[in-house]
């Protein structure tokens, strides 16, 4: 078994403070950094996703209804879109950027700065297994780790590592995500 960490858009605009944040994000980039640092040999690599929005389209949106439109969140170059300071890079093999022209929730839409899509970069290093983590549980994590299953990869979801924007909306992705053979291990954080 080769398994792979994704950590799935631990960014400033997602963490409090930011413009679309999610209540206990830094927290969780403390948890993943220190995840990370306990147990960084159980994972052949550690990847991180980023939204990194150019010309998204409606996924802006003034009056946004925060299910397919929402507030401008983690513009391209600005620093809503780099990662949280509680979360350490030092130990992440590769980045990939993920919405620039669309919504982007899951991060196999991203590519790396050689625009290599995630699942494929995961697949020549002979990955099989992933464990994702991050922000939101309920969008960005869900899509990502459902994407994960689709391209072949066994897939678990470490929820003590992930915060969710609401319990409605939080338990419908562990639905989901049970639903489509996602391992879920832990309770996500809500506020």
């Amino acid at each position: 078994m080769s398994k792979a960490l994704i950590v799935v858009d631990v960014q400033n605009d997602f963490c409090e403070g930011g413009s679309l944040a999610v209540s206990g994000g830094s927290g969780v980039a403390s948890q993943v950094s220190r995840f990370i640092a306990d147990h960084r040999d159980d994972y052949v690599h550690v990847v991180a996703t980023r939204d990194y929005h150019i010309d998204p389209g409606a996924h802006f949106s003034d009056t946004p209804d925060f299910v397919t439109s929402w507030p401008r969140h983690c513009v391209a170059g600005s620093s809503g879109a780099e990662f949280h300071p509680n979360f350490h890079t030092d130990d992440v093999d590769a980045v990939f950027s993920k919405g620039q022209y669309s919504d982007g929730y899951s991060g196999f839409e991203g590519t790396d700065d050689n625009g290599r899509p995630l699942a494929d970069w995961l697949r020549d290093r002979g990955v099989t297994h992933v464990d994702v983590v991050g922000i939101a549980t309920d969008h960005c994590v869900r899509a990502t780790a459902l994407s994960a299953v689709d391209a072949g990869f066994d897939t678990r979801v470490l929820l003590d590592l992930t915060a969710g924007v609401a319990e409605e909306t939080t338990d419908a992705a562990l639905r989901s995500l049970a639903e489509q053979g996602v391992e879920l291990r832990g309770k996500p954080v809500l506020a």
